[in-house]
């Protein structure tokens, strides 16, 4: 197995293994599930997001995630308005609250990884802990690069 076939390999098992399955608010003591919490990482505050888009994105239907909004919205996490330009057009947003669960809301749980790293010897710890260092370092050099890298990157290829 190559090197990024075993990164592309690795990082999914890793995250399913360690992903945060409820999220408590600290203010209301509500709990979210992960779907919830996977919506309100894909608003903002600001910008607003139609709701077919949103449902698309995460591949439900647009009466999934409207059932999934309308419990959001109760719980005062989005707010929903219908678009002034296209009434038709529902668009979602996060609300003060929804923007604290966003920024409070880890990838991984952090007991699980430590129940992993705690599962190695002191050596391959040091190594797993330096080694994924190394690695985001590099991503962020990539994501400082900019667009043009990226497009350098995918020039002639098709657009999924």
């Amino acid at each position: 197995m190559s090197d990024i076939e075993t990164v592309l390999s690795a990082l999914p098992r890793i995250q399913f293994a360690c992903r945060v399955t409820l999220v408590q608010d600290s203010v209301s003591g509500r709990l979210l599930t992960e779907r919830q919490t996977r919506i309100l990482s894909q608003l903002h505050t600001t910008d607003p997001t139609m709701v077919t888009e949103l449902a698309e994105y995460m591949g439900v239907t647009a009466s999934t995630m409207s059932l999934n909004l309308k419990r959001l919205s109760e719980a005062g996490f989005i707010s929903r308005e219908r678009d002034p330009e296209d009434r038709r057009v529902m668009n979602v947003r996060l609300t003060e609250s929804g923007g604290k669960i966003r920024e409070a809301v880890r990838v991984l749980d952090p007991g699980r990884v430590e129940a992993m790293l705690t599962s190695l010897s002191g050596a391959e710890r040091r190594l797993v802990v330096r080694g994924l260092a190394v690695l985001a370092d590099a991503a962020d050099g990539l994501v400082t690069q900019g667009s043009d890298y990226i497009r350098s990157l995918t020039e002639g290829t098709e657009s999924l």
